[in-house]
């Protein structure tokens, strides 16, 4: 099968505007994330899906394949789904316009998974860090989504369940304390469709579900549809914040050095 990896990427963002052309490193940030892309062997191309034309022409700048979309899409997910469109490919991967470190063997993973598995989607998941018992980055987090898994697939994959902001599954026994934050699964935004259910998925309606998470993953488990959960080591760092934009620099100039 073949595979395609796009990047939706989009100007405007509350805590980092204009993340995508952050450009402290000499690179802009897309263009991290798109290179990093290019090292996924399962995939054929790499595109950058954007309703800007600032960076439509940053990803032409360095070289990198580009095409513009609607402004209207409230979702990643919706803005590739229109790329893909003209893009030759079974398997359809998105990839986070701010995840430059995802690291490339997970993405084949993650494609041979949705290759074998006969899900509606793939995606990916890891343990929670042992010392997360509290506050940003740990189960108590609502930003940091919580998947609940179900039976195995093969070694490293399990059915999604359900996904929640909430801290789930409630540990009774210690009044609500988490004591074992590495039992919880984090899961990791990125997703592989093939082309048919990529299009089905963004024609459908938001659940009620979905509404009340704003998890759009939401939608395929409310439609009855399956969701494989490859199962990797640890999450890659995303670029959400000043601060994390920060420490990425930071890890770059050091690899650098």
């Amino acid at each position: 099968m073949k595979a395609a990896i796009i990047i939706p990427a989009r100007y405007a963002s509350t805590r980092l505007p204009g993340k995508p052309l952050l450009a402290e490193t000499g690179k802009p940030l897309i263009q991290h994330v798109y290179e990093n892309a290019l090292k996924v062997r399962a995939a054929a191309s790499v595109t950058v899906a954007t309703d800007d034309t600032r960076i439509f022409d940053a990803v032409a700048a360095f070289g990198g394949q580009a095409v513009m979309t609607s402004d209207a899409h409230e979702t990643g997910s919706a803005r590739i789904a229109e790329a893909a469109e003209t893009i030759d490919a079974d398997i359809i991967v998105n990839i986070q316009g701010d995840e430059p470190e995802i690291e490339p063997r997970h993405i084949d993973e993650l494609i041979n998974l949705q290759a074998t598995s006969g899900a509606f989607a793939s995606t990916l998941a890891c343990p929670f860090p042992s010392g997360a018992t509290a506050g940003p980055g740990s189960p108590e987090d609502p930003s940091a989504v919580k998947a609940l898994l179900g039976a195995a697939i093969c070694e490293n994959a399990r059915w999604a369940r359900f996904f929640t902001r909430h801290q789930a599954v409630w540990p009774r026994e210690a009044a609500g304390r988490i004591d074992r934050p590495q039992d919880y699964y984090l899961h990791i935004g990125v997703y592989a469709f093939s082309k048919a259910s990529l299009m089905a998925f963004a024609a459908a309606p938001a659940g009620a579900l979905e509404k009340i998470e704003r998890l759009e993953q939401l939608r395929i488990l409310e439609r009855g549809e399956k969701i494989a959960v490859g199962l990797i080591p640890r999450a890659s760092p995303g670029i959400d914040t000043p601060e994390d934009y920060e420490a990425f620099i930071a890890r770059v100039n050091k690899g650098a050095a």
